[in-house]
């Protein structure tokens, strides 16, 4: 009898203070013993909760499954059972449990009682329950993302840090038809009927949009057509960004391109109904020009007239600027400017160009300088190149106040030539730099002080710069001047 009664004395005391919730239930459901961690986890007392059956503390939702284990138990089907239900707290709250339930029978199989074990897993359930949801949410987005990368009409392709074709849409798949007749390797960087603008000369593995994205480069709006035939031939818009994981590293790229052949066409008809009014406009103003020189030379006049046919000659030879900077942008988008390259003293180039401006920046108030090295040959075409320069001169003297300065140096980095033309200006703000080149863009500066000019000689400077195969680009502040700088590599000679 003393071993029997220490034995429940143990039992007593290891269910009390069991971490898990210990309860001993009878055979119509109510509770007859509690401990501790029972009573913390369903938020009563021992007391309130032995006078309840585990029915009343059940959430409804999950009373039948736990009644049908119970009553298999009872009918001996079973001799124990574990089910994951909610009890409910008196403030209304919910606890998960963990529930394990075994009957106890005497020697003679009679049921006795149950021995519950119940578990908190509120935490890993709610933990889960998160999860779940998360994941719904991403499958909801990952599908919707799907049917947006897949239905766009814009081509979409990704490729990994080593230039292999990842993923792609429908769109793009289509359109690698056209430039890759014979099929792709799936790989940047592969050959096939991709021309440069001009329709004509083939891009080079280096020029191609996907060997660029593989190097590293960012772009917008890289124009190109595809397609062996002139007359089905498509034009494509394209731009470039870079995968970067968490820690910086670069994982890949993105290209996304969209069809322009109509706008490319119509651009194309444009430029070339520009070039022929222009071509023809020539002609008619270089004789109106002719006749006016002679006219000015005459002493018969009297000196109104002569003001007056003054007047006229420099709004013709405005209009004859006009007529040919619209024909060189002409020729510039269409492709078809031509170089002469040969060997040319850049040094002395530049020194006749700021000898032709030092007039007009005498007579603005603006003092020129210059840093070039006594001589530098490079392969260029030097009317073009003269073009440029005098091009950013005389802008850095127009757009200079009185007491300013503009001026050129002139250097070499390797074999490239490096021209930078400064002044001490007016300036421009970041939203007029990035414009700065668009064709008949002039910046408020200009306007505000009725500059004269058509907007068209940065583009065809930039035109000049990019036929010769160099950079040009530009910093400016307003206030604070502008620099303008031209790289050309390979231009110069060892």
């Amino acid at each position: 009898m003393e071993q029997a009664g220490y034995d429940a004395t143990l039992w007593r005391l290891t269910l009390q203070h069991s971490p898990i919730g210990m309860v001993l239930v009878d055979l119509d459901g109510r509770l007859t013993m509690v401990n501790r961690a029972a009573c913390t986890m369903l938020g009563r007392d021992a007391d309130d909760l032995r006078a309840c059956t585990f029915q009343e503390i059940t959430h409804p939702d999950d009373l039948d499954a736990d009644l049908a284990q119970f009553e298999r138990t009872l009918a001996g089907e079973i001799d124990s059972y574990r089910i994951l239900k909610r009890y409910l707290r008196p403030d209304g709250s919910v606890v998960w449990g963990d529930l394990s339930v075994a009957l106890v029978r005497d020697d003679t199989g009679e049921p006795q009682h149950f021995i519950s074990q119940i578990l908190d897993v509120s935490e890993e359930h709610e933990r889960r329950d998160h999860l779940e949801r998360t994941v719904a949410e991403l499958e909801t987005e990952r599908s919707t993302l799907e049917a947006i990368f897949d239905t766009v009409n814009v081509g979409l392709l990704l490729i990994d840090a080593d230039g292999r074709y990842e993923r792609s849409n429908r769109r793009h798949q289509e359109t690698m038809r056209l430039p890759f007749p014979d099929g792709h390797d799936g790989h940047a960087g592969q050959l096939g009927h991709v021309y440069r603008p001009d329709g004509v000369t083939l891009l080079t593995r280096e020029e191609m949009p996907s060997w660029r994205a593989t190097r590293g480069e960012e772009f917008d709006d890289y124009l190109y057509w595809v397609g062996h035939d002139p007359v089905t031939r498509s034009a494509f818009s394209t731009s470039a960004r870079q995968v970067r994981g968490a820690d910086g590293e670069r994982r890949g790229a993105t290209i996304a391109y969209q069809e322009v052949t109509d706008l490319m066409r119509a651009l194309a008809v444009k430029d070339e109904f520009v070039a022929s009014v222009s071509h023809e406009l020539r002609t008619p103003l270089t004789a109106v020009l002719g006749h006016l020189e002679i006219l000015a030379e005459s002493d018969e006049l009297p000196p109104p007239v002569r003001r007056q046919l003054g007047v006229v000659r420099r709004n013709a030879e405005r209009l004859r600027t006009l007529v040919s900077d619209l024909l060189e942008v002409a020729q510039a988008h269409a492709g078809s400017l031509q170089l002469d390259r040969d060997t040319v003293d850049v040094a002395r180039l530049v020194h006749e160009a700021l000898e032709a401006a030092a007039p007009a920046a005498a007579a603005a108030g603006v003092g020129l300088e210059v840093d070039v090295p006594e001589v530098l040959d490079a392969l260029v075409d030097g009317q073009r190149l003269r073009q440029v320069v005098d091009n950013l001169v005389s802008n850095a003297v127009k757009y200079t106040d009185r007491g300013g300065a503009a001026g050129v140096r002139v250097g070499v980095d390797g074999t490239t030539l490096d021209i930078r033309v400064h002044d001490s200006g007016i300036g421009m703000s970041a939203a007029e730099v990035e414009r700065a080149f668009t064709r008949f863009f002039r910046g408020s500066g200009a306007l505000e002080r009725h500059r004269p000019g058509t907007g068209l000689g940065l583009t065809i400077v930039q035109s000049i710069v990019e036929a010769h195969g160099g950079s040009i680009s530009l910093s400016s502040e307003p206030g604070t001047g502008t620099e303008f700088h031209v790289r050309l590599p390979g231009a110069v000679l060892g």
